[in-house]
């Protein structure tokens, strides 16, 4: 399936988060924090409003964006404005 964002929106995979502290111990999905990085795979076609491009790495707000399920893998689709990082 291919989804192509409309408008000021981009489509970002979600990275996973770790499941290990730095001391070694596991911490269980139920008590994982939502990630809030991904990498950017899809934009939408207002290219005066969005500010970042497929492949970069970018930071989210915590309760941004509409997640999907594309292929059995985490994605989500936020607006320009919910981005407020890009990672280098």
């Amino acid at each position: 399936m291919t989804v192509k964002p409309l408008a000021d929106r981009v489509m970002v995979k979600l990275e996973k988060s770790e499941t290990k502290t730095a001391g070694g111990i596991i911490i269980p999905d139920t008590a994982q924090e939502k990630t809030q990085t991904g990498v950017v795979v899809a934009v939408g076609d207002d290219k005066d409003a969005i500010k970042v491009s497929v492949g970069q790495k970018v930071m989210y707000d915590k309760y941004a964006g509409t997640q999907i399920k594309i292929d059995g893998v985490e994605h989500l689709i936020l607006k320009m404005s919910d981005i407020i990082a890009i990672i280098e």
